[in-house]
């Protein structure tokens, strides 16, 4: 069971709960969040269901998704899908709500949960973390080299994204790498 949760620059990580559907209903009334997710909250029904995919996630190890707080208030979502969990590669995902945006919260928590990812599935396999968008979206790429991920290669588009895409990589290093490093 996992228990110890990332923080960072006056953020904290933590699991969803149900007391954060207002705020999620609240993110989501946002234009531009609502283009880039796939996901639609707009009422108590769909954060409910939106809550309870990510407690499902938790419990088979496949999706830990995290609740970004900044002084108690939801300012983000970062989350790390395993397709298989112990499976050497991973991938983060996040959206920041819009007032907290330019701030430094997206590049903050991904570089939060990439090192938490790294610490506690270490021994799991996990070596490789893949971060990836849309073409189009600057702001993801400028999230993603600011949080320690390399621009590795174009990803064609594929349904539901019809614009070919990025993929960014962040991979473990081994203790002697880190040593040669330093």
């Amino acid at each position: 069971m996992v228990t110890d949760y990332p923080t960072i620059d006056g953020l904290l990580l933590r699991p969803f709960q149900d007391s954060d559907a207002p705020a999620l209903i609240e993110a989501y009334r946002d234009e531009t969040l609502r283009r880039r997710n796939r996901n639609v909250i707009g009422d108590a029904e769909q954060a409910a269901h939106w809550l309870g995919l990510q407690y499902e996630g938790w419990a088979a190890g496949t999706r830990y998704s995290f609740a970004v707080l900044e002084a108690g208030e939801l300012v983000g979502n970062v989350v790390l899908k395993r397709g298989v969990p112990g499976g050497e590669r991973a991938e983060v995902g996040y959206w920041t709500a819009a007032p907290a945006r330019g701030r430094g919260v997206a590049p903050h928590a991904v570089e939060a949960l990439t090192d938490w990812a790294f610490a506690t599935f270490a021994e799991d396999g996990l070596l490789r973390i893949d971060l990836l968008h849309e073409g189009d979206n600057d702001a993801s790429c400028r999230v993603a080299e600011k949080s320690g991920y390399a621009f590795t290669e174009i990803v064609p588009a594929f349904p539901p994204y019809p614009l070919d895409g990025h993929r960014h990589t962040r991979k473990r290093l081994d203790t002697s790498e880190r040593h040669r490093s330093e």
